[in-house]
C-alpha cells in the first residue's frame, strides 16, 4: 500500500508540474521502477492510478498528440482547475479540512492563509503529522530533465555534480533523484532538498537510462545509506550489551559473524557519514568499525579529533 501511495503522489506531482502533456509511456518511464515490470501490468497499474486520482476529484486532462506524436493520448493537470479558490464547505467539511491540513506537513506555502481564504482556521492543540508532501523548487527542473533526457548540474554538499537523471521518487516523505554521476561514472542517489543551488539543465536528448535500472530499488531505505550520492557499507563489531538491539534494528541478514562472547559483526550502511557517526556514538563505545579500511581510518581520525577538542 505504501508503494502505491508513493506512486500516486509522484504521478500527481508529475502531471501538475509538466509543461507539456505526457503520454502514458513517458509518465511510466519518468516514474521509473514505481510501476511493475511488463507492459500489461504497467498499463493496468497506470489506468488504476489515473482512475483513483479522478475519483478523488483530480482533473486529469487528456488530448491526442499531433505531428510525430499523432495518435498518442497525452495527459496533464490544469492547475487552474485543480487549485480551487472557493469551496462551499459545511461545518463538518471545514473541520475535516482543518484536520487534514494539521496532519499533513506541506513542503511550502502559507497553509494558514489558504485555510483563511476558505473560511477556516488552523487546528489548535497537538495533532500528529501522518503524511509529508514536500514542495521543492528543484523538482520542476529535475522532472523536465528526466522528460527531456537531459544532463543536469547542481551543487551538493559543497561540490558541483553532473548527473544523467533516470528518475525521481518519493520515499518516507522525501524526494530523491536517481541517475548516473558523470564524474564518478556510477549510479548515485541525491536528496532533492539538499541541493544547494539551482538546477541547470543541458544536453537534452543525450541521457539513456539502462533497461535494467529500477529507480525505486535505488531509493534509500535507511538514512545511513545516502551518501554524497552513493551507497556504501561498513562492517562493525558490536559488543554483547548492544548486540541484540542492533540485530533487531538491522535484521538478522546483516549479521556476518557471531563471536563466542556474544559480540556480532554486522553490515551497516555508511554512505551518509554524519548519520553513520551518529549511530556509532549512540552505541556508547560498544562498537568498532572493522572494514573497509578507509572508513575505519576516517572514523578513527574523527574520534581522535573529538578527543583532542575535549
Amino acid at each position: 500500500m505504501t508503494d502505491r501511495v508513493e506512486r500516486l503522489t509522484n504521478l500527481l506531482a508529475l502531471l501538475l508540474e509538466t509543461r507539456v502533456p505526457l503520454s502514458a509511456v513517458e509518465i511510466m518511464d519518468q516514474l521509473g521502477g514505481l510501476y511493475p515490470a511488463g507492459e500489461s501490468a504497467r498499463r493496468g497499474a497506470f489506468e488504476r492510478d489515473k482512475a483513483t486520482l479522478r475519483e478523488i476529484g483530480v482533473p486529469i486532462e487528456q488530448d491526442v498528440g499531433l505531428g510525430e506524436q499523432a495518435g498518442q493520448t497525452r495527459y496533464r493537470i490544469d492547475r487552474r482547475r485543480y487549485e480551487l479558490a472557493d469551496l462551499d464547505l459545511t461545518d463538518d467539511e471545514t473541520r475535516a479540512l482543518q484536520v487534514a491540513v494539521a496532519t499533513t506537513r506541506l513542503g511550502a506555502g502559507d497553509v494558514d492563509s489558504a485555510l483563511w481564504k476558505l473560511g477556516a482556521s488552523a487546528v489548535t492543540g497537538d495533532v500528529d503529522v501522518v503524511a509529508t508532501v514536500p514542495a521543492l523548487p528543484a523538482l520542476a527542473e529535475l522532472r523536465r530533465a528526466v522528460a527531456e533526457r537531459a544532463v543536469v548540474r547542481f551543487r551538493y554538499q559543497g561540490a558541483d555534480r553532473d548527473l544523467e537523471p533516470w528518475g525521481i521518487g518519493l520515499r518516507d516523505g522525501r524526494w530523491y533523484v536517481v541517475g548516473r554521476d558523470v564524474d564518478r561514472a556510477a549510479p548515485r542517489t541525491f536528496r532533492v532538498d539538499r541541493i544547494e543551488a539551482g538546477v541547470r539543465v543541458r544536453a537534452a536528448g543525450t541521457v539513456v537510462r539502462p533497461a535494467d535500472v529500477d529507480v525505486a530499488a535505488l531509493l534509500p531505505g535507511d538514512p545511513k545509506e545516502l551518501a554524497d550520492g552513493g551507497l556504501a557499507t561498513a562492517v562493525v563489531r558490536v559488543d554483547r550489551p548492544r548486540a541484540v538491539a542492533v540485530e533487531r534494528e538491522l535484521g538478522v541478514d546483516r549479521v556476518r559473524h557471531r563471536g563466542p562472547d556474544g559480540a556480532i559483526d554486522v553490515e551497516v550502511p555508511c554512505g551518509n557519514r554524519p548519520a553513520f557517526r551518529s549511530w556509532l556514538l549512540g552505541l556508547e563505545g560498544h562498537a568498532e568499525v572493522l572494514s573497509p579500511p578507509e572508513v575505519r581510518d576516517e572514523i578513527v581520525a574523527w574520534l581522535r579529533a573529538l578527543a583532542g577538542r575535549s
